[in-house]
């Protein structure tokens, strides 16, 4: 136990550590400002600008950044779909894999990767070639990030400017993220994941022979490049169908800690870019502080369930640790807990053990996480604007409790804000109960659960809390490759990105035209500890509280059958 804690405090140390100067430079980044590499940055922009016929000094009201932003990915999703079903005639296909089998599991893919979710109802290695991991996965992997990131960043300048209705350039925004920090972090990334023997090459799979005399087919690809920015991007779409419990994706202690880093760092970082950008870095620390309090309690809860571990494994006589079932050993339960934790904080969805294998109140953690809207730290920019939301709730609550207008950075929260923050809060919740519901009364959706009882229930909700949350990762006791859930997630992938994306620029575009009033003796201050600890009690509330009754028939219920010693 000592040194799993002692990995959990310099995991965090890193982080923070890291997380700092980054947040200094994104902040330069979006502010348009010359950075280190400018020579080498500017001109490759600039081959992209003139490509599209883009001014990137042409800034944008809301309206225009959000069609911008919805075109292009869903050119980009119709772009991965049609490249899925015919990646048989194409090049780069050394196994001669066909097509993917089915409409359906090619919408849902496209969805997933568009959206940043990288749900995979398929196994990798098996159904997709090298021409569609790289260019369709691997590029969507980029986008979708530099998405989340242009969003963030737009609602931060909504926040700070004055009397004007302009959220910058979203063409400038994806494109200085994409060349200036997802790209020299992952080459970067990419070097240091093939050191510790995780592969990159373009040759074709190897037949070998096992020491029992068998013949087994090694899968090989371009791994490594696709594992940085996978992690990095809070992607999480594995290479291979084992994800990052694949020895070829994750082979040492140092590419798991490695893995862990570059899943949050950039979300970490972005508060501390808004800081600089709103001049007020305690506005970003009192943010932070509040995620990473929550954070620090979902570990805290899910390490201790899965070390306590299965009184049932332990009545057999097994000593040691008895929830390893799921697990690698290379990492054992610290680094296991701790990876569930980070990869369900942020919207990435990597894994390196089964969640499906957790305990009742293990599992209930990264699924929980989901539900709160991925914003105990969260995804690229994504968690960023999602906290944000549960931001103006509070200083709603806030204003509500002493009697004066909501007000947040100098600016009104007015009823046309609260309204679209509870909208961007409740369309995915909703969106995660109704199909759950739907799933589990109708005979397609009771077909893919391999769990009865509570489990199976846990199951379904965990799939479509990872769809919402565009998470991605899956209680793989789910069959999730059917028309049902294919169709089903696939909409709830993109009903969760969008149904917040849309209300948070409308929220900073009319922030945007608003004027900044000087704070008085009135004023509470968002800069304080006593803001953090409140927001994090209002995302707990209003977050947990909604989900709480289908919680208790799940997880909750499977927790305290298996203290009992019943099993399904």
């Amino acid at each position: 136990m000592t040194k799993d804690i002692m990995l959990f405090v310099l995991f965090l140390a890193v982080l923070l550590l890291c997380a700092w100067p980054l947040g200094k430079y994104m902040a330069r980044v979006f502010n348009y400002e010359k950075t280190c590499g400018e020579r080498f940055f500017a001109p490759l922009e600039n081959i992209f600008y003139k490509m599209a016929k883009v001014d990137p000094r042409a800034e944008m009201p809301w309206k225009e950044y959000c069609l911008n932003l919805i075109i292009f990915n869903a050119l980009g999703m119709l772009s991965l779909f049609v490249l899925q079903l015919t990646q048989a005639f194409l090049p780069l296909n050394p196994q001669q894999l066909p097509n993917v089998e089915t409409w359906h599991l090619a919408f849902n893919t496209a969805a997933s990767f568009m959206t940043n979710t990288n749900w995979q109802a398929y196994s990798g290695e098996t159904t997709l070639s090298y021409l569609t991991q790289m260019l369709g996965l691997t590029v969507q992997n980029f986008l979708s990030a530099a998405t989340g990131a242009a969003v963030a960043i737009a609602l931060i300048r909504g926040l700070v400017r004055k009397n004007t209705g302009e959220l910058g350039n979203f063409w400038a925004d994806i494109i200085r993220c994409t060349t200036r920090i997802l790209l020299p972090i992952c080459v970067v990334a990419t070097l240091l994941l093939v050191s510790q023997g995780v592969i990159q090459n373009l040759n074709p799979y190897v037949d070998v022979q096992t020491v029992e005399g068998a013949q087994q087919t090694i899968a090989m690809g371009p791994v490594a490049s696709q594992e940085a920015i996978k992690e990095l991007g809070t992607n999480g779409g594995g290479f291979f169908n084992a994800n990052s419990s694949h020895p070829f994706e994750n082979p040492t202690p140092w590419s798991n800690f490695l893995e862990m880093f570059l899943i949050l760092v950039i979300p970490t970082g972005l508060l501390f870019t808004f800081g600089e950008m709103c001049k007020d870095k305690k506005q970003g620390y009192a943010v932070l502080a509040s995620m990473l309090l929550l954070f620090v309690l979902m570990l805290g809860v899910c390490y201790a369930s899965e070390k306590y571990g299965n009184p049932i494994v332990a009545a057999q006589g097994i000593s040691g640790d008895t929830a390893m079932e799921g697990k690698e050993v290379r990492f054992g339960i610290g680094s296991s807990s701790l990876f569930a934790t980070v990869t369900t904080a942020a919207s990435c969805g990597a894994v390196n053990s089964m969640h499906d294998s957790y305990t009742g109140t293990g599992g209930l953690v990264p699924m929980l996480q989901m539900m709160l809207g991925e914003v105990v730290l969260g995804g690229v920019g994504a968690g960023f604007y999602g906290m944000m939301l549960y931001v103006f709730i509070t200083v709603f609550i806030v204003g509500l409790m002493v009697g004066r207008t909501p007000e947040y950075l100098g600016k009104k929260i007015e009823a046309k804000e609260v309204v679209l923050t509870i909208a961007g809060l409740l369309i995915p919740a909703a969106t995660i109960l109704t199909m759950s519901a739907v799933s589990c009364l109708t005979e397609a959706g009771q077909a893919g659960i391999s769990n009865p009882g509570p489990h199976g229930l846990s199951e379904i909700l965990y799939g479509f809390a990872s769809g919402v949350g565009n998470n991605g990762s899956a209680f793989a006791g789910l069959g999730a490759n059917s028309l049902w859930y294919s169709v089903l997630i696939g909409l709830a992938m993109l009903i969760g990105r969008f149904a917040v994306i849309v209300p948070v620029l409308a929220i900073a575009g009319n922030m945007a035209t608003k004027k900044i009033a000087p704070a008085n003796a009135g004023t509470f201050n968002t800069g304080s500890s006593l803001f953090a600890v409140l927001l994090a009690g209002v995302v707990l509330i209003v977050g947990a509280l909604t989900f709480l009754p289908a919680l208790a028939l799940g997880p909750i219920v499977d927790q305290l059958f298996m203290l009992q010693g019943k099993v399904f």
